[in-house]
C-alpha cells in the first residue's frame, strides 16, 4: 500500500512536469507559466522598474526657461561622466524580463501561448530605453510588433518605438508612424484608451518640438492635455501648451493655458503651479494691466509658506515688476533676494546677475557691472551661446572701465586745476569739514556700539565647571560682534586710523587714483584734515595739464567707438563724443568723432543730426577719406586703392621684400590718417614686427608692450600680450652657444645694402655650386640684417670646420673664385645675431676666417 502511494506521487509529478513543458501547448502549461511569469519574475521586475522610473523623475531637473520635454528623462550621454554607475533598478528589470522570456515562453508552431511574454518584451524595451540603450530597446518593441500582431500591447509598443526613434534623431520616422496610428484611431480601426491616446499625442508633439515645428506640435499637446488621466501628466502637458503659445507670440492663449495649470492647484506638483504664475507674470501688460492687483498677488505668493522652496523665482518676478515700472532701487533689492534664495536653477541665477550687470552698466557703474557679469558666467554652461555672448560683453567692458576711469579722473583733476586759488581753497575746505564731521559721527557710533555690546547678554553665567564667562570665549557672542562690526564699519584693514571715513570712500566730487591713492592713505591724520595738503597735489605746470587733457580726450573718443561698435549703444556713443567735441580736442580726433556721430545718429533715426555732421565733414574736410566715403560709399570697399585694407596689403608686400624703413614710415603715416579705424591695430602690429626685424629684440619688445597696452581687447593686442609672455622670454638671452652645442652651421658673406646686385649674383653662384655637386642638404639665401647691412648665407653645413674648408675651397676654385670674406656661425648663434643685432660681439669671440687658428679668442 505504501509502495503504491509512492508510485502514485511519482506519476503525478511526472504528469505535472510533462504538462508544464514549454515545448507543447497545454492548458496546464499555459496557465502555469503565465501565472509564474506574472506573479514571480515579472512582478519583481516591475517593482525594480517602477523604482528606477521614480528615481529618474525625482533626480531630473526641468529647465522652465525652455519648452519642457513631455517626458522627465534625459539621455545618459547628455549628463553622465566616465565612471558613473548606471541605475541597478533598470538592470534588474531587464534581467527579470529576460528570465521571463527564457524560462516561461511557450512558442510552438510559430505562435506564442504565454500571454505574459509580450509584457516581458515591453518591460525589456522600457528598461533598455531608460538605460539610454535605444537601439536594443527598439529591437524589443519591433519584436512585439512582428511576432505578436494581435497582442493587446501593440499600441504601447508603437508609442515606445516612436520614443526610441526620437531619441535616435529619427523624428520624421516617428511622426510618420504615429500619424498612421492616430489616423487609424480616428477611423475606428484601432482602439485606444484615453491614456494611450494622450501618450501618442504627447510623443507626436515632442517629435515636432524637437524639429522646432512648434505650430505643428500645438494641436497634439492640446489633445494630450485633454485626454490625460494622470494628474501630473495633465498638468505637465497643459503647461507645455502654454509654453508653445508663448513661443508663438500668442500671449492671451498662453495665459489661459497657464491659468488652467493654476486652477489644478494641489492636484498637480507645486512646481507647475508656481511656474505657471511666473510665466503669466512675464506676460503681464504693464501699460493696461492692473498693477496693484498683480503686485498684491506676488506678495501673497511670497508670504505663502507652501511657496518657500520657490522664493528665488518669486523674488525674481517681483524684481522684474519694479524694474518694468522704473523703480530700480527696489528691483535691485529683490534681485539680490532671489540670489540669496538660490536653490538649483542656475539659469535663474545667471539671469539675476546678468540683470544687475545691465542695470549697473546703464547707471555707468562699470566696475560693478563687470563683477556681476563675472558672476553671471559662473552659472552658465561654458562655451554655450549665451556664455560666449556674455563673455564678449565682459571682455569689452574692460576697455569701458579703463577709459571711463581715465575720463572721470582727468575731468575731475582738470576741473580743480582750472579753479582760482580761492575756489580751490573753498572746495577742499568743504571737503575736509565733511571729513571732520563724519569722523565725529563715527566716534559717536563707536561709543554707542561699545555700550550696546557691553549691555548685551553676552556673558554666560558660568558653566558647571566654573569656567570663564568672558564673552570672547563665547562663540555666539564673538560671531555676533563680528557681524555687527561689518554692518557698521564694513570690511576694513587692520591698520592705523581704520575708523576714518576716507578709508572706505574718496572725496565727493574728487576722484583720486594711482599713486595719489597711496599718498592719501599714507598721509598723517593732520594732513588729511588740512585743505592745503590736497591743494599742493594739484598739477600746476601747463605740460601736466595738457597731458591729462590729451588722455581724457582720447578716452572719450574710445568710449564713443566702444559704445557704438561693441555694445550697439548709439545713444551712449553720442553722449561721449559730443562731450569730447565740446572740449575742442586735438584736430585728429575731430573728424573721426564727427563721422562716428553721423553713423550713430543714422542708427538712432535722427536724420537732422546725421545730416548736420555729414555736412560739417563734407564742407570742413572735403579732401578727407571720410568725406569721400560719405559722398561715395563704394570708396570703403577693400578693393579700392584708396581704402586702408588695400594699403595694408601693399605695405605687407613691402615688408616681405625687406623694405622695413618704408614699412615703418608708412605705418606711422597710416596710423595718423586712419586714427580710430578698426584697421589701426593691424598697422601697429606690422610696424612692431618691422621694428623687430630692423632694430632687433629691444625695439620689438617695446613696440609689442605699447601695442598690448593701447589695444588690450583687440585681436592684435591679445596677440602682442601672448608674444610678450610666451615667445620673448625665449628670445631674450644674448649669450652665444659653444661650437659643440650645434650640428647645424652656416657660412655668411657680408654686403652693404647698396650691393644688392652683387649679393644676388653670389646667391646665384652658390646655388649653381650646390646643384653641380649635388649638395642636396644645402641652400643659399640673401637675408636682411640692418638698414646698412645684408647677408648672403650658405645653409646646411654640419660642422664649423667643414664649413670653413668648403668656403676656402670656393675661394681657391678657378671656376667660381669666391674671394669675398666670410665667417662661420652655428644656426642658434645666427638666430641670436639676427634677434639682437650683435654681430660684432660674435665676431669678437672668434667668428671670422682670420681667427681660425685661435678659436678661443
Amino acid at each position: 500500500m505504501k509502495g503504491t502511494y509512492k508510485i502514485t506521487i511519482l506519476l503525478l509529478a511526472i504528469l505535472t512536469i510533462t504538462a508544464c513543458s514549454r515545448k507543447r501547448d497545454s492548458f496546464m502549461g499555459r496557465n502555469f507559466h503565465a501565472v509564474t511569469a506574472e506573479f514571480n519574475t515579472m512582478y519583481n521586475g516591475d517593482l525594480a522598474f517602477i523604482a528606477g522610473e521614480q528615481g529618474l523623475a525625482e533626480s531630473y531637473r526641468d529647465n522652465y526657461w525652455e519648452v519642457l520635454p513631455v517626458e522627465r528623462f534625459q539621455k545618459e550621454e547628455d549628463y553622465s561622466k566616465p565612471g558613473d554607475q548606471k541605475d541597478p533598478n533598470f538592470e534588474r528589470a531587464e534581467e527579470k524580463a529576460v528570465k521571463a522570456i527564457q524560462k516561461h515562453s511557450i512558442y510552438v508552431n510559430g505562435k506564442e501561448y504565454n500571454p505574459q511574454i509580450d509584457e516581458a518584451y515591453i518591460m525589456l524595451g522600457k528598461a533598455r530605453y531608460f538605460d539610454s540603450r535605444f537601439v536594443p530597446a527598439l529591437d524589443a518593441f519591433n519584436f512585439i510588433l512582428n511576432r505578436y500582431p494581435t497582442s493587446n500591447s501593440i499600441n504601447r509598443a508603437n508609442i515606445w518605438k516612436a520614443k526610441c526613434n526620437i531619441r535616435l534623431n529619427n523624428e520624421e520616422l516617428a511622426i510618420e508612424e504615429l500619424d498612421k496610428i492616430l489616423e487609424d484611431v480616428e477611423q475606428g480601426e484601432v482602439d485606444m484608451d484615453d491614456d494611450e491616446y494622450a501618450d501618442t499625442n504627447a510623443i507626436m508633439a515632442e517629435a515636432h518640438i524637437v524639429r522646432d515645428s512648434l505650430h505643428l506640435a500645438l494641436p497634439y499637446i492640446k489633445e494630450a492635455s485633454t485626454f490625460a488621466k494622470n494628474k501630473e501628466l495633465k498638468g505637465r502637458y497643459t503647461y507645455i501648451k502654454g509654453q508653445l503659445y508663448d513661443r508663438l507670440e500668442e500671449k492671451d492663449s498662453a495665459n489661459i493655458a497657464y491659468q488652467e495649470v493654476i486652477d489644478m492647484n494641489r492636484k498637480i506638483p507645486r512646481i507647475y503651479h508656481i511656474n505657471a504664475y511666473i510665466a503669466q507674470g512675464k506676460n503681464f501688460d504693464y501699460e493696461g494691466g492692473d498693477r496693484t492687483a498683480f503686485l498684491e498677488l506676488l506678495f501673497d505668493m511670497e508670504e505663502n509658506r507652501e511657496n518657500r522652496p520657490f522664493l528665488d523665482k518669486i523674488y525674481n518676478q517681483i524684481g522684474d515688476y519694479y524694474r518694468n515700472i522704473g523703480i530700480n532701487d527696489t528691483a535691485t533689492i529683490y534681485y539680490n533676494k532671489s540670489i540669496k534664495a538660490f536653490k538649483e536653477d542656475n539659469i535663474l541665477q545667471s539671469v539675476n546677475y546678468g540683470t544687475l550687470a545691465e542695470m549697473n552698466f546703464d547707471n555707468a557703474e562699470y566696475k560693478a557691472a563687470g563683477k556681476y557679469y563675472d558672476s553671471t558666467l559662473t552659472f552658465l554652461v561654458e562655451k554655450s551661446k549665451r556664455w560666449r555672448r556674455i563673455k564678449k560683453k565682459r571682455d569689452n567692458l574692460d576697455d569701458v572701465i579703463k577709459y571711463e576711469d581715465i575720463a572721470t579722473l582727468n575731468d575731475s583733476i582738470i576741473r580743480i586745476a582750472t579753479m582760482t586759488e580761492d575756489q580751490q581753497l573753498a572746495f577742499f575746505t568743504e571737503y575736509t569739514d565733511g571729513l571732520k564731521e563724519q569722523r565725529r559721527l563715527d566716534s559717536i557710533a563707536l561709543i554707542k556700539e561699545e555700550a550696546k555690546i557691553a549691555n548685551q547678554e553676552f556673558f554666560t553665567k558660568g558653566n558647571k565647571e566654573g569656567g570663564s564667562n568672558f564673552y570672547f570665549y563665547n562663540q555666539t557672542s564673538l560671531a555676533y560682534g563680528k557681524q555687527e562690526f561689518r554692518r557698521i564699519w564694513g570690511d576694513r584693514k587692520l591698520e592705523d586710523f581704520w575708523r576714518l571715513s576716507e578709508k572706505k570712500s574718496t572725496p565727493a566730487g574728487l576722484t583720486i587714483g594711482g599713486d595719489n591713492t597711496e599718498k592719501v592713505e599714507s598721509a598723517t591724520n593732520k594732513e588729511l584734515l588740512d585743505p592745503q595738503y590736497y591743494i599742493a597735489k594739484i598739477p600746476k605746470r601747463q605740460g601736466q595739464i595738457d597731458t591729462l587733457t590729451i588722455d581724457r580726450d582720447f578716452a572719450y573718443y574710445q568710449l564713443g567707438l566702444i559704445y557704438k561698435e561693441k555694445f550697439k549703444e548709439p545713444s551712449l556713443a553720442v553722449e561721449r563724443l559730443e562731450k569730447l567735441l565740446s572740449y575742442n580736442p586735438d584736430e585728429r580726433l575731430i573728424l573721426p568723432a564727427m563721422y562716428t556721430l553721423h553713423k550713430s545718429y543714422v542708427e538712432l533715426e535722427n536724420e537732422a543730426k546725421a545730416d548736420e555732421y555729414k555736412n560739417r565733414i563734407v564742407s570742413g574736410y572735403p579732401e578727407s577719406r571720410y568725406a569721400e566715403i560719405l559722398l561715395n560709399p563704394n570708396t570703403a570697399l577693400s578693393t579700392d586703392e584708396s581704402s586702408p585694407d588695400f594699403k595694408y596689403k601693399k605695405l605687407y608686400e613691402a615688408f616681405e621684400a625687406y623694405q622695413y624703413d618704408e614699412v615703418i614710415a608708412k605705418c606711422d603715416e597710416y596710423i595718423d590718417l586712419y586714427f580710430g579705424d578698426a584697421i589701426v591695430p593691424k598697422f601697429e602690429m606690422l610696424k612692431a614686427t618691422a621694428l623687430g626685424r630692423r632694430d632687433g629684440f629691444a625695439a620689438y619688445d617695446k613696440a609689442l608692450k605699447e601695442l598690448m597696452v593701447n589695444y588690450p581687447n583687440k585681436e592684435e593686442g591679445k596677440q602682442a600680450r601672448n608674444i610678450v609672455s610666451t615667445v620673448l622670454p625665449g628670445l631674450k638671452p644674448k649669450k652665444f652657444v659653444g661650437d659643440n652645442e650645434s650640428d647645424k652651421w652656416k657660412i655668411v658673406y657680408t654686403f652693404s645694402n647698396s650691393e644688392t646686385e652683387a649679393a644676388d649674383a653670389l646667391v646665384a653662384k652658390l646655388q649653381e655650386i650646390i646643384n653641380y655637386y649635388n649638395y642636396f642638404k644645402m641652400s643659399a639665401s640673401r637675408d636682411y640684417y640692418t638698414p646698412d647691412t645684408q647677408f648672403v648665407v650658405l645653409h646646411g653645413l654640419g660642422t664649423r670646420l667643414g664649413g670653413r674648408d668648403l668656403a676656402e675651397a670656393f675661394s681657391e676654385n678657378k671656376k667660381y673664385s669666391i674671394k669675398k670674406p666670410f665667417f662661420e656661425i652655428s644656426t642658434p648663434n645666427y638666430k641670436t645675431v639676427q634677434i639682437h643685432k650683435n654681430l660684432e660681439e660674435y665676431l669678437n669671440q672668434g667668428g671670422t676666417k682670420e681667427d681660425k687658428n685661435n678659436p678661443q679668442k
